[in-house]
Parts: structure tokens; C-alpha cells; sequence
């Protein structure tokens, strides 16, 4: 039984509304499919689920409506499309008219008709479900299409060209060409039948190949018997020699580690043109791509000759849009080809094929029964179409301020806590050195927590980071204040612990923010994850960064999914903390190849906070949503 059923316009107005049991349970469940599914661009997939209640909907693109159905998802209704499309017919039908002329208004007298086509698709879902699921016929089957001709093994081009070649190597014996007569022989009458081709084989045939085995195991006795040689031992990893050998005693004099802990302090040479350059909110990245002209010249053409030969010359992905017919509605068969490049077309800018085939069903779902008049008008249409999907994906659904949210933390006495997940090798230590830097020109105090145990030299390279931040920023310009500190207890020990204990200190000691630097892991590693999941459980950051990188195509899905999986699989409670935000590493290695943005925003729906874009302190940027479609979409 449907709880819910409701028919509004994509601008928010209810033209018609009939529900069954408390209406406060289903209007969070209608804001969140609005929110999270049509606003997001999301509208590939008809059905949603939103705590116990299935959503399924239906668009109208001509006269922009949406039809939606509720009802519980422990139940399996097989009826519920065939009811959407006949209620979305009826309505149609019934108030053409007005949905021509846009005359909306409240007293649309729709029950009569609501009750007949549910009747209706409930008594189809009934006959559907008593007939029995018959096995389809032998007919129907594949072997059936099989015949004995196509089961006989006939000989193709591979076998001449091998024949040819053993033809090549033949022996002058005419024992050794008895074989391969006998084989071919074989082979030829093979169609016919085992028995005649015994009866054809020569006498003399046989006696050939007899006394070619009996020569065979005379050749065999006559070889002497080869001596096994003694298996060479596999030779290990073998301890260093030293050249002047040496005792325990000589260890200090042999050490070669350059970030060694000493009481003397390191001089550290601190790039002064650095300083200054990062104060304020982060400026926004700059992707190279055609300007807005350009790219409309590429898409546009006409009915004539002339500008139809021209725009074939044009490049663009919007070109492939000259065979769809104006005056009529985008239908699925129009469509089809168009989507099917456009989705190559972002394969081939480095997004996900899960996410290409997505995306493209969600513009399919908002353009088809539009109804066009030119083509200008169709290129114009799809072009937006795709642009403002893509831009509202990589749009933030929240407002992600962390200067703010640090300020606020800061006047409340409490250190702002940012954690740094992902994993082996994208850059999760560096880019905690670059935030860092734009934190302290902003003057706020970091405290770095060296949550990395595992790896050897991660706490080495934090240090490092921490001296050249601290010479760019000397305690005697900040009132004596040291204004990156690091907390680090070693290699081995728990992260978690490690953790507490930094934002402990963080507060008694009045710092501003606290970065906590975890050790890399793959998505598959189990305990590495359940590490992961506790140290975000006990500790409780304010945000929850994951460090990817700008390279990947469909490893970042596999690598957002299971991150997210774990974190919610091995908290152990109701609402388990996810991934806030998205760190994009890597990000001038890629060209105008930015697919990964796409799709680990459309895996997570969380923003890319901060994009690296160098190895200096200074190349960190902020996403900037258009330049990034506009590099996509040359």
C-alpha cells in the first residue's frame, strides 16, 4: 500500500497532495529526495531511501513536474513504476490545458482519478504476481540455436599459417613425415565418421610409426644420464660491513641521520619572499581553459551549408549535436548517441566510468520530453544542461569556513581540530605543512600531532616542516610565541592515545589548532581501518579531511566508498563520523584532465576544501567550481 503521494512543480509549488497516516513523517523525507537527490544533479536513479521510507519520482521536463510515491522499503511493490507513468499520463491528459498556459493553482480535483489508476496498477501487480515464473522453452534457449555444423571444428586461417610453419621444419625421415600424414588425414576425414577412418589407414602407415617408436626408446636408453647439479642457495639480505669495523660504542660516531634530536639548536635558512603571500581566505585555483566565447563558437551552428561545414571544423564535444531534429522532443533514441560520447568524453577527462554513466543518466532524466525548436536552441540546452550539473556537483553543500569555525573554537577556549586521512603516498604530511603555513600567516598557533607511527621518517619530516615554518615565522615577531609546535611520541605507539594527549595539550597550553597527521593506508587494510575509525571516534576532530590525489579515475571511487564504509562499519555507534572534505593533491600534474574532482565529490557529496597545486608552502588553492567544468568540458 502507497503512504504518500504528491505532484509539485521543480519551483516548490504542491499542485496536488494525498496521504495516508501522520504527514510530519513523510515532509522531512520529500525535502531530503529534493535536497539530496534533484538539486544535486542526482536524478540518474528513480528511487531513494530516506530512513524507513522508499522514494521513488517521476519528472515531467515539458511542463517541469515531479511525481513522487512513498512508501515503507520493507515492502516490495512491483507495480509502483507502472503507477507512476499511468497517474503522470492521467494528469497530463486531464489538465493539458492548463499546463500549457502555466495557470498553476491549489484546487486541482484529482481524487477520483488517483484512486482509479492506483486500483488499477495494484490489480496488475496482483496478476503479476499469481502467474508462476515458467521456464522458457527449449526454443527460447541458446543451445537450441546450435546445429551440427557449428559444432564441427573446421580449420581456419590460424591452422594453415601453423601447418605452413611445421612445413618448414619437416625432417628429410620419411618416418618423421608419417605422423603428420597420419594427422592429416585424420583431420580431413574427421567430419565423416571414426569407424571409416579406421578402415582407410595403411597398413604400412602403421608399420612406419612403430618403428619410429621403437627407435624413440632406443635413443632414450643410449642418453647418458645428465648429473643433477646441486641447488645454488638462495643468497638473503646480508648485515652491513663496515669498512673500520667497529663496537656498540662507535653507533654515535656512525650515525647518518641528518634531522637528528640535538640540544643545539639547527640553523634553518627561511625563504623570506614566502611570508605575506598567504594571509586572508585562500585565493581560487586557476584551471587553463577555452573562454566562454570560444566555447560558444564551438557549439553553435546553423541550418545553412556554410556554418554547418564550418562547426564540423570547430572542435567541442557539442558538435555530435547536429543530428537531433528541432520542433520535436528529446526522446530517449535522440539522446542516446549524444550521451553515449559525452560519457567517452569524460572517460577520457579522467572520471569514473560508474560516475560518467551517472552523470549522463541524470541529463537524460532532465532533458528527455523537453520540447525544442532549433538547433541553436538544442546546443544551448544541452551545453547548460551539463555545465550546471557539473557545477552544482562540485558546488559545497555546506559553507566549509574554517578560519571562522577556528575563531569561534578559539573564543570558546577550545583548540579547532582538523584530522588528515588517505592513502600510501598522495601527500597527506605535505599538504598538513601547507595549511599550516596559511594557518600561522592568518596568526593562529598549530600544534602538528605526529599520528604516524608506522612510517619511517614521518615524524623526521614533520620536524623538518616545523623548523622552516617556524623561520618563517620567527617567535620574535609573534611576542616570543613559538607558533608551530609538534607533539610527537615515537614510532609504535597508539595514534589514538597520541591524539588525546595532543588536543590535551593543545587546550592547557592555549593553541589555536590542532593537525593531526595519520599514517597511510589502503582502504582494503583492515586493521589499519579499525585504528582509523577509533582514533576519529575517541578523539572527535572538528573535521575530517581525505587526502587524494588529482591522478586517479575509478580508484578514487573505490578508495571514498571503502574509507567511508570503514569509518562507519568500526565506530560502533548511531552516527558514525564520515569524511567532512576533500584535499586534491597533485592537482598541476593532471592538464585539463580533472575528472577525479568529479567524482569524489559526486561519491561523497562533501566539498574539495583545499586543492595542492606545487611543492611550495604557498600552492594551496581553493576549488573554483567553473574553471574546473570549463577545463572538463574543452
Amino acid at each position: 500500500m502507497l503512504d504518500f503521494f504528491t505532484i509539485f512543480t521543480k519551483s516548490g509549488l504542491v499542485l496536488w497532495c494525498s496521504r495516508y497516516g501522520y504527514p510530519d513523517i513523510f515532509t522531512p523525507a520529500v525535502n531530503a529526495l529534493i535536497r539530496s537527490v534533484i538539486l544535486q544533479e542526482r536524478t540518474g536513479v528513480n528511487s531513494y531511501e530516506h530512513e524507513s521510507l522508499r522514494l521513488q519520482y517521476k519528472l515531467d521536463n515539458e511542463f517541469e513536474l515531479v511525481f513522487v510515491v512513498a512508501y515503507q522499503k520493507i515492502l516490495q511493490l512491483s507495480y509502483v513504476d507502472k503507477f507512476l507513468n499511468d497517474i503522470h499520463l492521467e494528469f497530463r491528459d486531464k489538465y493539458n490545458d492548463l499546463l500549457i498556459k502555466s495557470l498553476w493553482f491549489w484546487n486541482y480535483k484529482f481524487d477520483d482519478e488517483y484512486k482509479h489508476v492506483l486500483a488499477s496498477a495494484e490489480k496488475w501487480g496482483k496478476q503479476q504476481a499469481a502467474i508462476p515464473k515458467q521456464m522458457r522453452t527449449f526454443e527460447e534457449s541458446f543451445k537450441s540455436k546450435k546445429t551440427v555444423a557449428s559444432m564441427i571444428e573446421r580449420k581456419d586461417d590460424k591452422d594453415n599459417n601453423k601447418k605452413q610453419q611445421q612445413a618448414k621444419k619437416k625432417k628429410t625421415n620419411p618416418i618423421d613425415e608419417a605422423p603428420v600424414k597420419i594427422k592429416d588425414s585424420f583431420k580431413e576425414n574427421d567430419v565423416n565418421s571414426n569407424v571409416n577412418n579406421e578402415d582407410d589407414m595403411n597398413d604400412d602407415v602403421l608399420a612406419m610409426n612403430r618403428l619410429k617408436l621403437a627407435q624413440r626408446f632406443n635413443n632414450q636408453k643410449k642418453k647418458p644420464e645428465k648429473q643433477k647439479s646441486p641447488k645454488e642457495e638462495k643468497v638473503g639480505k646480508k648485515p652491513r660491513v663496515w669498512e673500520l669495523g667497529g663496537t656498540n660504542k662507535d653507533l654515535p660516531n656512525l650515525e647518518r641521520t641528518k634531522d637528528k634530536i640535538t640540544d643545539t639548536p639547527i640553523n634553518v635558512q627561511a625563504n623570506t619572499a614566502l611570508i605575506g603571500k598567504m594571509e586572508g581566505p585562500i585565493p581560487n585555483l586557476e584551471v587553463p581553459s577555452d573562454s566562454e566565447d570560444e566555447i560558444n563558437d564551438n557549439i553553435s551552428a546553423t541550418t545553412n551549408k556554410k556554418k554547418s561545414q564550418a562547426s564540423k571544423s570547430s572542435g567541442g564535444m557539442f558538435s555530435m549535436l547536429k543530428g537531433l531534429v528541432g520542433n520535436k522532443s528529446l526522446t530517449h533514441e535522440n539522446l542516446d548517441p549524444v550521451l553515449e560520447k559525452m560519457k567517452d568524453h569524460l572517460i577520457m577527462k579522467n572520471v569514473a566510468a560508474d560516475i560518467s554513466m551517472s552523470l549522463c543518466n541524470s541529463v537524460r532524466a532532465k532533458l528527455e520530453g523537453k520540447v525544442l525548436g532549433t538547433f541553436e536552441s538544442i546546443a544551448s540546452t544541452v551545453k547548460n544542461t551539463l555545465t550546471d550539473s557539473l557545477v552544482q556537483i562540485l558546488s559545497p553543500k555546506r559553507r566549509v569556513d574554517i578560519l571562522r569555525d577556528a575563531y569561534e573554537a578559539k573564543k570558546n577556549g577550545l583548540p579547532y581540530v582538523m584530522s588528515f586521512c588517505g592513502v600510501n603516498g598522495v601527500g597527506k604530511s605535505t599538504n598538513l605543512a601547507k595549511i599550516c603555513f596559511w594557518l600561522i600567516e592568518n596568526n593562529f598557533r598549530v600544534l602538528i600531532a605526529a599520528c604516524d607511527t608506522f612510517r619511517a621518517g614521518a615524524v623526521e619530516q614533520l620536524r623538518t616542516h616545523m623548523r622552516h615554518l617556524n623561520a618563517l615565522h620567527p617567535p620574535e615577531k609573534h611576542g616570543n610565541v613559538t607558533m608551530v609546535e609538534l607533539y610527537e611520541k615515537g614510532y609504535g605507539k597508539d595514534a589514538a592515545g597520541i591524539a588525546s594527549e595532543a588536543i590535551r595539550y593543545a587546550r592547557d597550553c592555549r593553541i589555536d589548532i590542532v593537525l593531526i597527521d595519520t599514517a597511510g593506508r589502503m582502504q582494503d587494510n583492515e586493521p589499519l581501518m579499525r585504528a582509523l575509525a577509533k582514533l576519529i571516534k575517541v578523539n572527535q576532530p572538528d573535521l575530517v579531511l581525505f587526502v587524494g590525489e588529482a591522478l586517479v579515475g575509478n580508484e578514487a571511487v573505490d578508495q571514498l566508498v571503502k574509507f567511508n564504509r570503514a569509518l562507519e562499519d568500526y565506530s560502533n555507534s548511531e552516527n558514525p563520523r564520515t569524511i567532512d572534505g576533500i584535499v586534491l593533491t597533485k592537482f598541476d600534474t593532471i592538464d585539463d584532465k580533472v575528472g577525479a574532482a568529479i567524482s569524489m565529490t559526486y561519491i561523497t557529496g562533501q566539498p574539495i576544501v583545499f586543492v595542492g597545486t606545487g611543492q611550495t608552502y604557498t600552492d594551496l588553492k581553493t576549488l573554483n567550481a567553473k574553471a574546473v567544468v570549463h577545463a572538463l568540458m574543452k
